[in-house]
């Protein structure tokens, strides 16, 4: 039998594991021909997390890009993955009707077999074009996007209280 600060130490461990992370919010849009899918999430452990975006379509689970399982060598060319912190943006390159479905991400802490997730039916002719300014605001740090909104805002006499 256990004691009891060795199952307090192992349940303590796992509640950091399993409540670690969470993944706040997914989107889609399309960047030109191609499918772009937004995974913002929190990380609160120090274990580093693994990732898997996947598609299910009629039934049938496609992994896209994963640390967690293999990809299927048919997305292989098609896909690229690019990370910040607590943020993943998945692009699926010449996105037709074939590639509509459910789109998943899913994480979890190394080591661990619990796993959080969100997903997003995604449909060609419901999608949204990608805006410049979320663009903006997901790859660049809040200075830099005021430094280069004063000049517009000089320009329509915006002015400071």
């Amino acid at each position: 039998m256990l004691s009891p600060k060795i199952a307090i130490a192992v349940l303590l461990t796992v509640l950091q594991v399993a409540y670690g992370q969470k993944v706040n919010h997914l989107s889609a849009c399309l960047v030109d021909k191609n499918l772009r899918v937004d995974c913002r999430y929190e990380n609160n452990t120090k274990s580093p997390l693994q990732y898997e975006f996947s598609l299910t379509r009629e039934t049938q689970k496609h992994v896209l890009n994963s640390t967690i399982g293999v990809p299927e060598h048919a997305y292989r060319n098609r896909v690229n993955l690019s990370t910040s912190h607590n943020y993943m943006a998945l692009f699926l390159k010449d996105f037709t009707q074939k590639d509509e479905g459910v789109y998943s991400c899913d994480l979890r802490a190394s080591g661990s077999t619990y796993a959080v997730g969100k997903n997003i039916t995604v449909y060609k002719d419901k999608l949204q074009t990608c805006g410049v300014m979320s663009l903006l605001v997901q790859n660049t740090s809040w200075l830099l996007l005021l430094l280069l909104s004063l000049p517009l805002l000089q320009a329509t006499d915006f002015e400071c209280l």
